[in-house]
């Protein structure tokens, strides 16, 4: 439950880099047993903060308090011992080690010099059932899903005893389901009292998690968000670039021109259900899917990638668009029989 005294406060953080004021004055506070957002554009400053957090840069100006201490992080090390945890995009791990390994990693218990295992083995099986988890400490870690390996992350930041544990754009990689486990131990960790960060640009991932929003521009505090059922998308949208979106993307009709390729029940390898589409001049068609879901194999097929990358279907395009460059070389009406 969100307690009124925040635990973690940011006052007047600046961040200058040669030629460009990445941060401007950013002063703002968070909560025990909050879930804080912050959001922005690219390039509006919310990594550089997470940076500063962590101790990966010392701000140009401007301080930390936390737990109503300020603090001057010189080092990642200093910002661990104070109790801060990044989850990175880009999970800081070990495939090679075990999960139990990963989790005490820089602080593996010994006895008479040697690892202690048993010990070691103990206190991972305690993180990772914490956090819900059945997964062998002894597993190496390679043989884990990338869902896995974040949770290993998260329980090597309570090995730590984090207290303020910030995502950054943490659900990139995952599948729907991997995403619902990491919102049940956010949620979890938010009821123990800890203060999340929490980095997106996916609008309904903020709003099903937050309890506060704070937005950048352009490295500047631009407002906090703290009565989420009183917020709506557009508001924070408009927060975020400025001005109405519609006043920048505002929606104008325009004729398309004539078809130039159409796919007929095509498959390939990796693609399970035959796709049919239609392109036409002037016209943006998206191919949406999480990894794995054939979506670069449909395209190496569609155009010649590999040999063995058209199975079945068939392909029209206009005989000037047809492209001899790779081994598929799809023509204007081109019916590839289906094989093994």
């Amino acid at each position: 439950m969100q307690q009124s005294t925040p635990y973690l406060s940011f006052r007047g953080i600046t961040m200058t880099f040669p030629g460009v004021k990445a941060l401007s004055d950013i002063s703002f506070d968070c909560y025990p047993g909050q879930i804080h957002a912050l959001m922005g554009e690219n390039g509006a400053g919310k990594s550089t903060l997470l940076k500063i957090l962590s101790g990966n840069y010392i701000p140009t100006a401007g301080h930390l308090q936390i737990g109503g201490q300020q603090m001057a992080f010189a080092n990642t090390m200093e910002a661990l011992n104070a109790g801060v945890a990044i989850i990175y995009q880009e999970l800081h791990l070990i495939p090679e080690m075990t999960v139990a390994e990963n989790i005490y990693l820089g602080q593996l218990p010994h006895r008479g010099g040697i690892v202690n295992r048993s010990l070691l083995n103990y206190e991972a099986r305690l993180q990772l059932e914490h956090l819900g988890l059945d997964i062998d400490p002894e597993t190496p870690l390679k043989y884990l899903s990338i869902g896995q390996w974040q949770m290993v992350e998260i329980a090597k930041a309570l090995a730590r005893n984090a207290k303020i544990i910030a995502f950054d754009e943490p659900t990139s990689s995952l599948s729907a389901r991997e995403i619902d486990n990491l919102f049940r131990v956010i949620r979890e960790l938010r009821e123990e009292g800890r203060v999340i960060i929490y980095v997106s640009h996916r609008m309904e991932e903020i709003f099903a998690l937050s309890d506060a929003i704070t937005v950048f521009k352009d490295g500047r505090y631009v407002c906090t968000f703290d009565d989420m059922p009183s917020v709506s998308h557009d508001a924070l949208v408009q927060a975020m670039v400025g001005r109405n979106l519609g006043d920048i993307y505002g929606w104008k009709p325009r004729p398309y021109g004539e078809e130039r390729l159409r796919l007929e029940e095509v498959k390939a390898p990796g693609v399970r259900t035959p796709v049919s589409l239609s392109v036409r001049s002037g016209e943006i068609v998206g191919l949406f899917g999480l990894v794995g879901a054939g979506r670069s194999e449909l395209m190496k097929g569609l155009f010649g990638g590999t040999a063995d990358n058209r199975r079945s279907g068939v392909y029209r395009w206009p005989a000037r668009l047809h492209s001899q460059t790779g081994p598929g070389h799809p023509g204007r009406d081109d019916a590839v029989p289906g094989g093994s």
